[in-house]
């Protein structure tokens, strides 16, 4: 339930944070008849299968990224309960996940990285580094190790930028894998960029194939980074350790 809530919120954020509007106010409404929406029309995950989809004033369809951001939600902090226990790791990192799928789904809704999150998640994310980042250590190498993690992860996507002028990923797409780098550390940095580009890859060849999207058109990458850190968090070890075991004979 508290995962769902959770899930409540960040949907408050994906609507409002692209246009400038207040996280406090006003009260959520209906966006189509703008009434203002009673006690049970916020239950999380259930409001939206008692009311079928829609709002029961108007009848207009509520959107069904609400159901799956909430249910979502609700699924990952119960996993990362019952995998990592109540622990400060298992905290931190639905915190990071849940500010990663922000990122993620309204750069999947408006094509933009939003400076507005990316900023103070990376000034939240220097202040937790030195207590939580993979690799184990004292407080300064924990430090030193998530800052080569943004280093790495900045210039990992910045060249790619600068050398197609542009065309394809975005400065926003840098700042993210620049955060990326800073919850993540060194090493697994690049799991989490690399697993973004093997997604997105097989996402794009999906969608031209079935001629979804055209050649040209732009799919946004910071979802398939989102989902890369994610997993990365969660995994990002034992993923980085089977691929170095490849290479040991």
């Amino acid at each position: 339930m508290l995962g769902a809530v959770i899930g409540s919120f960040l949907n408050v954020c994906i609507d409002r944070l692209p246009e400038g509007r207040s996280l406090l106010g006003p009260p959520s409404h209906c966006d189509a008849c703008q009434k203002r929406l009673g006690f049970l029309d916020l239950i999380p995950v259930f409001s939206y299968l008692l009311l079928r989809g829609r709002c029961r004033y108007c009848g207009a369809r509520i959107p069904i990224r609400n159901f799956l951001v909430e249910t979502g939600c609700a699924l990952l902090t119960a996993f990362l309960y019952h995998y990592k226990g109540l622990t400060l790791e298992s905290g931190v990192i639905a915190l990071y996940s849940y500010i990663y799928i922000v990122i993620g789904l309204i750069d999947l809704k408006t094509g933009l990285i939003l400076n507005r999150i990316v900023y103070p998640s990376l000034v939240l994310a220097l202040v937790i580094a030195p207590f939580f980042v993979r690799g184990g250590g004292g407080y300064l190498s924990n430090l030193v190790n998530a800052l080569i993690g943004a280093g790495v992860g900045l210039v990992a996507l910045l060249i790619p930028v600068v050398a197609t002028i542009g065309r394809g990923m975005g400065i926003g797409d840098v700042k993210m894998a620049a955060l990326i780098g800073l919850t993540t550390g060194f090493g697994e940095v690049l799991v989490a960029i690399l697993g973004g580009i093997i997604l997105g890859g097989l996402v794009a060849i999906f969608l031209l194939i079935f001629r979804l999207k055209k050649r040209k058109e732009a799919i946004p990458f910071g979802p398939f980074l989102a989902i890369g850190a994610i997993v990365t968090l969660i995994w990002g070890s034992q993923i980085l350790h089977w691929y170095l075991g490849l290479f040991r004979f």
